[in-house]
């Protein structure tokens, strides 16, 4: 892949893409049938995010248009300077080259994660779990088609159909020049590919998102954020996992007693520390590693804490880097709570289920990146670039 390709080339492709996704809805939904009947397993995060349904096509479709309306990411004048000499001196956005994504499960990502790579210029290799292949070849076949219809080559999105062994031995030694590898996934999947890479990683890490109920909080509000936040979508790297409940919090008992009772009518599992596990449907947790814990499943941990920077020093402590949220009146104490929690996505009296590429208006997102190099939180097309400089003169020498 030596020739880049001008906006409008791109812009076609993901438009073709758009009209091929919807004419084949029924192809794809019937290939991740295959999927479905093939999977044996009982995680009920992995069952979910394998799934595709037409709701799930829709947001494929939406994520694609999004992406079109969006400006060229490439190009982009970010400095520029006219030295004494005369010479002139830019700096511009430009594509990485070839971006790797291993994933599990989801078939969606090869969606975005493709037309998040296309669009800002760059190549895509595509390795997803064996658990989704029939979808994700389905899909693929579509962007060679889109590519076609745009008489552009396939290798610009490549499908790599390897298992374990061969994608250690590709991680170590590729077979093509590789400039990123985003891993996407859980943490065995994260430690796999940062152990055998031998090129730069973005780490999407685990999520572990935690609630901090402050004092001044709004309790109808933050019942409704919790139970958003744990139950919308328990296999989603944004769902909640931790709740903190400030000890001054007003009618505590009675705040306590109606978001037990609700999490309970959704059959979550709800563990307590050792203020909270005196109610008798909260067990006690086992010891504090639980803390550390990304459930992504119907369970939840409940607690007690002192004020605000206890509860920002136990995030730090504990969280996945990811996303924390404060629910509370107080806006200069939530100022605080968000400059101190050390995540990739702070909210005050919002749900930590919209960080999200799509929902932060990045048109879908490659991963999530709990890493602070080079891009932090969620991974848009506006990232998938590095920088380059731009150097005119007309005879300077030094």
């Amino acid at each position: 892949m030596s020739i880049t390709l001008n906006i409008k080339q791109r812009n076609s492709v993901l438009h073709s893409m758009i009209t091929l996704v919807d004419k084949n809805r029924a192809n794809i939904i019937t290939a991740n049938q295959r999927d479905l009947e093939n999977y044996s397993g009982n995680d009920k995060a992995m069952y979910d995010r394998l799934k595709v349904d037409d709701h799930k096509i829709e947001g494929m479709l939406s994520s694609l248009q999004q992406l079109a309306d969006q400006d060229d990411p490439v190009g982009v004048e970010q400095f520029k300077f006219v030295h004494d000499n005369g010479m002139q001196v830019y700096n511009k956005t430009a594509s990485f080259g070839t971006v790797l994504i291993i994933y599990e499960s989801r078939p969606d990502v090869t969606i975005e994660a493709a037309g998040i790579a296309f669009k800002s210029g760059n190549k895509i290799l595509l390795k997803g779990g064996k658990e989704s292949l029939n979808s994700n070849l389905e899909i693929v076949n579509l962007w060679h088609e889109a590519l076609e219809i745009n008489d552009i080559t396939n290798d610009w999105v490549e499908y790599l159909n390897y298992d374990r062994q061969k994608t250690q031995t590709y991680l170590e030694k590729p077979t093509q020049k590789v400039d990123l590898i985003v891993p996407r996934g859980g943490e065995k999947l994260i430690e796999f590919v940062k152990t055998h890479a031998t090129c730069p990683v973005i780490v999407s890490g685990r999520g572990n998102n935690f609630v901090y109920v402050h004092k001044e909080a709004d309790r109808a509000l933050a019942l409704d954020n919790i139970i958003n936040g744990k139950t919308d979508k328990i296999s989603a790297c944004n769902a909640v996992d931790k709740v903190l409940i400030d000890k001054d919090l007003p009618n505590k008992e009675d705040f306590v007693r109606n978001l037990i009772t609700t999490l309970k009518n959704y059959d979550v599992e709800i563990l307590g520390d050792a203020s909270l596990s005196k109610y008798e449907e909260v067990k006690p947790i086992a010891n504090d590693a639980v803390w550390f814990e990304e459930f992504l499943d119907y369970k939840i941990v409940i607690g007690e804490i002192e004020d605000k920077d206890k509860a920002i020093s136990k995030i730090n402590t504990y969280c996945g880097g990811h996303s924390a949220a404060i629910i509370t009146r107080n806006q200069e104490e939530a100022n605080s709570f968000m400059s101190s929690v050390d995540c990739a996505a702070v909210y005050h009296n919002a749900s930590t289920r919209f960080t999200d590429g799509f929902q932060l208006g990045l048109g879908g997102e490659l991963a999530i990146s709990t890493d602070k190099l080079h891009q932090r939180g969620p991974i848009g097309l506006q990232h998938l670039v590095t920088n380059k400089w731009y150097i005119h003169g007309d005879g300077q020498i030094r």
